[in-house]
């Protein structure tokens, strides 16, 4: 059998142990670092308990609302065509959308400073609930310019 017969193989997340959700265990891989996957575990439910306090909502609930908020539908990607460079407007699959969602909420926790880590993870899960924050302002532009790009959306079928 060649070597890369099976280049798009994906592994099966299991899910995670508390939630019992797939999108939770991608989240904590995604929050991880260092291999230090229990750290990563506690910090989420940590901010989980903070978010229950704030909002008396089940936390698993804020969460996914957060991540269907922030998730993008339209993405620009480059595309160098006849010497110039065009940033082409397309449509994100539903596992792209969860994943960029993910890493944006995480960025924008990572950027801000002063507090712990679980009080600014529940901060920005409980904005971006409400369609509000550093992550919600992230898909924003992301859309902002793809609609500003939406001239060369003809180039996408090449």
């Amino acid at each position: 059998m060649p070597r890369g017969s099976n280049k798009n193989f994906q592994r099966e997340l299991k899910a995670d142990a508390k939630y019992g959700s797939i999108v939770v265990s991608k989240f904590v891989n995604n929050l991880m670092w260092g291999g230090k996957k229990s750290l990563a575990q506690h910090l989420l439910y940590k901010s989980f308990d903070i978010i229950e306090k704030k909002t008396g909502k089940k936390a698993i609930d804020v969460f996914n609302n957060a991540i269907k908020n922030v998730s993008p539908t339209l993405k620009v990607r480059s595309r160098r065509i006849g010497g110039a460079n065009y940033q082409i407007p397309m449509e994100v699959k539903k596992d792209q959308k969860i994943m960029y969602a993910i890493k944006w909420i995480i960025t924008a926790v990572r950027a801000k400073k002063g507090r712990s880590t679980p009080e600014e993870l529940a901060e920005e899960l409980m904005l971006a609930a409400e369609s509000q924050g550093a992550a919600m302002k992230k898909k924003e532009d992301t859309h902002r310019m793809a609609e500003a790009n939406r001239a060369y959306a003809h180039y996408a079928r090449f």
